[in-house]
């Protein structure tokens, strides 16, 4: 760790290929061919043969790129920055840029979900790859830390026989080889005021508890956090049952309670707000819909091999006494959680079309709209893609209440700037 940063920051007058790998390693082909105004091919060329023209101009941008990732400008009106790691599609993002805050720093590996975020979040600083190969004096200070980490088992060894062995033990040791000691060392690092992190229901119950403690004991004892955690149901903010663990943070003392938190009725949302109307009254939605109607494209509906199959299969586990098997939905409906696999064969959320037709996947449209995410929002990525995307996000509206309810913890621990009139700093705090 450390290895890219120490090298791409050397600014040195001439381009080092090596150095110009490293900046390819972290923010990928396809920014930074753009960045440099040459074509990925071209890119390929100049590392296969170790030599690059105009090398003068080329090690100029490259510290250029490095510089805006380092050293974000920021807008004036912004009233916090935050940092968005394991971005995905950014919808985390968009929750705190509607409290007024500004991204300075961005990480998402997925070439395909870095396609769909600079596609609606433009490129004013690099969308950064593995962050686990991120120093993090390549990471700008910032206000608030969101993460949406994906978390792999925790070990949990006993310590008298890593003693034994002669191996480190304690936090780091606990945390190392997981996605949470990522950020772990990002916060150690860099003390934002506050912090929110976003996972699956079951970290809590993972391991019989251990690995929500690790990371409990980890924000509060080593950090020095106070954290606030608790399991959200979508299910009223959008019409899908999809629960997920948020623990928020704050570096002082804070009176942050989950009662800030406006969360509506369960089941005040229904599938009529996701679904096509497929009756001309809504615009058409690119491949997604035909005719003059706006019907669903056909390409949509399931194929007989696959529903009957769908069907045996369910029928198979029901007389086993199994809860296996497709989710119906018509558009009074909740539906169940979507997921990542969902472009596999589109079973957790089939769309009744009546008994005598086979029933059909959710169009990228509608699954965007499961999530919360407007009709502005671009998709330009395949089917395949756009349901891995959003099978893997949080839900849009369910992050815009969390950031409201923080809001005002957040302005009140963001100091204001040296330079600012009392005016101004009056305007921060409202």
């Amino acid at each position: 760790m450390g290895d890219i940063t120490e090298i791409i920051t050397k600014m040195t007058p001439a381009v080092n290929i090596e150095k110009l790998q490293n900046v390819l390693n972290l923010i990928g082909e396809d920014q930074l061919s753009s960045r440099l105004e040459v074509t990925p091919k071209t890119l390929k060329n100049w590392i296969k043969e170790q030599e690059v023209p105009k090398e003068t101009l080329v090690s100029a941008k490259l510290d250029e790129i490095i510089d805006l990732i380092k050293n974000p400008k920021t807008a004036s009106k912004s009233k916090f920055t935050f940092i968005d790691l394991f971005a995905g599609i950014g919808g985390i993002r968009q929750g705190f840029e509607s409290i007024g805050g500004e991204c300075v720093f961005t990480s998402e590996w997925d070439k395909y979900s870095q396609k769909t975020y600079l596609a609606n979040y433009g490129d004013k600083h690099p969308v950064v790859g593995d962050i686990t190969k991120v120093d993090t004096d390549l990471i700008p200070s910032h206000d608030v830390l969101l993460a949406g980490f994906p978390c792999q088992p925790f070990s949990l060894a006993g310590v008298s026989k890593k003693n034994s062995l002669g191996r480190a033990h304690g936090f780091e040791c606990e945390t190392q080889g997981t996605l949470f000691f990522d950020v772990e060392r990002i916060i150690e690092a860099k003390q934002p005021k506050a912090f929110l992190l976003e996972n699956v229901k079951n970290l809590k119950s993972h391991d019989k508890g251990r690995t929500f403690e690790v990371i409990k004991r980890t924000l509060e004892e080593k950090l020095g956090y106070q954290i606030f955690y608790k399991i959200i149901d979508a299910d009223g903010f959008v019409p899908q049952h999809r629960e997920r663990i948020f623990i928020v943070g704050f570096r002082k003392d804070c009176e942050f309670s989950w009662n800030e938190v406006s969360i509506p009725r369960k089941g005040s949302k229904t599938m009529d707000s996701v679904l096509h109307k497929e009756d001309g009254s809504e615009d058409r939605h690119g491949p997604y819909t035909i005719g003059i109607q706006g019907e669903v494209n056909e390409k949509y509906t399931l194929s007989t091999k696959l529903w009957q199959y769908l069907k045996d299969y369910k029928k198979k586990h029901e007389a086993k006494g199994n809860g296996f098997g497709y989710g119906m939905v018509t558009r009074d409906s909740v539906a169940r959680t979507m997921s990542a696999r969902y472009h596999k064969d589109g079973a957790e959320i089939l769309v009744s079309r009546g008994a005598r037709k086979n029933p059909r996947r959710l169009t990228p449209r509608e699954a965007a709209r499961l999530m919360g995410y407007k009709d502005s929002f671009i998709i330009p990525v395949s089917d395949t893609q756009s349901y891995r995307q959003f099978g893997n996000s949080v839900v849009v509206p369910v992050i815009e209440a969390i950031a409201k309810g923080m809001k005002p913890y957040i302005l009140n621990a963001v100091k204001p700037n040296k330079k600012s009139s009392p005016q101004k700093e009056l305007e921060l705090a409202q």
